[in-house]
């Protein structure tokens, strides 16, 4: 037996309708043709769906069989269609650190509004995971600290400032209106990813991996104080954890976007472009 989509569809619209009628207007067929979908669709199953009357239309026993398969296959149909249209569609994907979510959100949007869209497939990521995931090809695109890897290309290069610093909660630099370099003298201080932080005095001490928020439980937990970008401070709540502002002058860490120049596509300049419209409009 071999039924169309469009005698399926035709079935379950009039059992949700009752109605040849208003089936038909749902779909913008002619009644007519609506019953002759019906008609079809029975002869090829061998069994009749719908009693049918001046006054009414009642599926029958068998129709009421059938019509859950009928919305399965509808709604099979549906996704296929979607997933068809999805891979169609130009995609790139996209490695960041946790702490630039934000605005890799905002990127995201901006390219799945263009004309023809971009689907963006994001991966979180720190540097080195980023940086092996762009020379294996597995993304076409990463947020990176800069400088990135020598391979790498790098563009659309913003700032991020750090201006506070995150200590345990009763620590006695907590309750300090604001802390100076001079107060970090002799104190271990958290680098995550292992850069050192120009300008701090105190003992540096590397924190696995680029996640600001997960250095954060090294701090609650007492193994060092955290140098805070303000990302990070607007983004987290903690009770075990206080931000005090930090007096460090132009204290900052930049990141660009990075890419291998063997791989260039409309689809990565449209993304380049998207992260430069983004930082411009923030």
């Amino acid at each position: 037996m071999t039924l169309m989509l469009r005698e399926i569809q035709c079935f379950a619209r009039v059992a949700d309708r009752l109605s040849f009628s208003r089936a038909a207007a749902d779909l913008g067929m002619s009644q007519p043709a609506m019953s002759q979908a019906i008609t079809r669709l029975e002869r090829s199953a061998g069994l009749r769906l719908f009693e049918r009357s001046a006054r009414a239309v009642r599926l029958t026993a068998e129709g009421r069989a059938l019509l859950p398969y009928a919305e399965q296959v509808l709604e099979t149909a549906s996704a296929f269609s979607a997933e068809a249209s999805r891979l169609a569609r130009p995609s790139i994907h996209l490695a960041y650190p946790p702490l630039v979510g934000s605005l890799v959100a905002r990127v995201a949007r901006r390219l799945a509004a263009r004309t023809p869209p971009v689907g963006v497939e994001l991966r979180v990521a720190d540097r080195a995971e980023a940086s092996a995931a762009l020379v294996r090809g597995e993304v076409s695109a990463a947020v990176l600290v800069v400088p990135a890897p020598a391979p790498l290309v790098t563009g659309a290069r913003f700032h991020v400032s750090v201006d506070h610093l995150a200590v345990p909660v009763g620590h006695p630099l907590a309750a300090r209106p604001r802390v100076e370099p001079r107060d970090l003298a002799g104190r271990t201080v958290l680098a995550p990813g292992g850069r050192p932080w120009p300008g701090l005095p105190g003992r540096t001490r590397a924190a696995p991996g680029d996640d600001f928020a997960a250095a954060l439980d090294l701090v609650a937990a007492g193994a060092g104080l955290l140098p805070a970008p303000q990302l990070l401070v607007r983004a987290v709540r903690r009770d075990d954890v206080t931000f005090v502002p930090l007096a460090a002058g132009d204290l900052r860490i930049t990141y660009g976007l990075a890419w291998s120049r063997e791989r260039v596509t409309p689809e990565l300049m449209a993304l380049v472009q998207a992260v430069q419209d983004a930082l411009w409009t923030r």
